[in-house]
């Protein structure tokens, strides 16, 4: 008998740290956005020919060839050179190609990594107008972007803990092909209307308010969009083009770095974390299920099915572009892959040697030909 009770208060410790981890892992998933972490530093600043050289810590980062923008602890930002030079065991250096007019670098600036190259529409030379668009849960501001293409309109939409800045990098090529575009914000995501207690809920209901995008884009003219999703904007993209109300005006969609399937990208980001991938699967229950979810903060339960494409890949009706890295430690390629297998009569899948989001930033020249060749390819007179 205290055998059986021992085992018995064994198998209840265990369950209950499961549901633990569980717990802690799905409240950070669905965290409201927290501030922007600065936790490289700039070791020395070589002037090499007129230019400004920043040598930083040897990371993954740091060390990826590409397009990429140091931002800073106390403001402004340096976008810096594709090109990577050895500064020995621990440390690189790399060019920086312009700065913002408030930022010169020095030894000892705290600054953040980013693939975000353009922080404002001004800086990707596009001429931008605020709008807000009323939404149930407030008014949320979205950039728009006048086009010389009678009708054609590119939505576009930011992924989880981005700003809508982040998109710029494929606004910029659809100005180029005309079409005018919407960069919006959404519910909880930093820069649209609070809601709730101000968690994510991983596209199900910030949706709503990208659909209030596409009822503005219509009222004003619009004929045919383009969704651009990145990241959990792909999630929000993909549930308006199978929506009945939404699909009728999505011409086509272009998702860069998607999540596919939340419990792959749970699984993912356990394994980045350090943790085992099944780790993910303890989180499925507190989203999924009602009263664990209001638990979290929650409005309710996330319909993770419904966000599975893989699932519903039948269901995918609208020609598809995916742009997705090799690299990709949050929403893994191979979900991507698996998609393309399924669906190759709709789905074109272009690969690259980059991180999540990252595509462009691993060689924008390649990602900006894709995109205007994929747009051309559906409207070859915009």
């Amino acid at each position: 008998m205290r055998t059986l009770t021992t085992l018995g208060w064994m198998l209840g410790a265990v369950a209950a740290s499961a549901l633990a981890v569980g717990e802690s892992v799905a409240r950070r998933l669905t965290a409201p956005p927290g501030p922007r972490t600065f936790d490289l530093s700039i070791l020395d600043v070589e002037i090499d020919d007129g230019d400004v050289v920043v040598v930083l810590d040897r990371t993954r980062q740091t060390i990826a060839r590409g397009s990429y923008t140091l931002l800073f602890e106390v403001g402004g930002w340096a976008q810096l050179a594709a090109d990577v030079m050895e500064r020995g065991p621990d440390r690189v250096a790399r060019r920086v190609t312009k700065l913002s007019a408030t930022r010169v670098p020095a030894i000892g600036d705290r600054v953040s990594w980013s693939g975000i190259y353009y922080t404002t529409p001004t800086e990707a030379d596009l001429d931008a107008k605020e709008v807000r668009l009323s939404t149930s849960a407030g008014d949320a501001p979205a950039w728009l972007i006048d086009g010389d293409s009678s009708g054609a309109w590119a939505i576009h939409i930011h992924g989880m803990g981005s700003p809508r800045s982040g998109p710029l990098r494929g606004a910029r090529v659809a100005a180029a092909r005309g079409y005018t575009s919407l960069v919006v914000t959404y519910r909880n995501d930093g820069d649209g209307p609070w809601a709730g207690r101000r968690r994510s809920t991983l596209g199900a209901t910030e949706v709503d308010d990208v659909a209030v995008a596409i009822r503005y884009a219509v009222d004003h003219g619009a004929q045919r969009i383009v969704l651009f999703g990145w990241s959990m904007g792909a999630a929000i993209a993909l549930r308006l083009a199978a929506d009945p109300t939404h699909s009728v005006h999505v011409d086509s969609l272009i998702l860069e770095s998607p999540v596919l399937d939340w419990i792959a990208t749970l699984k993912a980001n356990c394994v980045r974390a350090g943790l085992p991938a099944g780790t993910g699967l303890l989180a499925v229950p507190w989203l999924s299920l009602g009263p664990l979810a209001r638990t979290l903060g929650l409005p309710g339960p996330i319909p993770l099915r419904t966000l599975n494409w893989i699932v519903r890949a039948r269901e995918l009706a609208k020609p598809t572009l995916i742009l997705h890295g090799a690299r990709d430690d949050s929403a893994p390629l191979e979900v991507s892959r698996t998609l393309a297998a399924i669906r190759p009569d709709l789905v074109q899948l272009d690969e690259f040697d980059a991180a999540h989001t990252m595509t462009w930033n691993s060689d924008p020249e390649r990602w900006q030909a894709i995109v205007s060749d994929w747009l051309t390819s559906r409207h070859p007179s915009t």
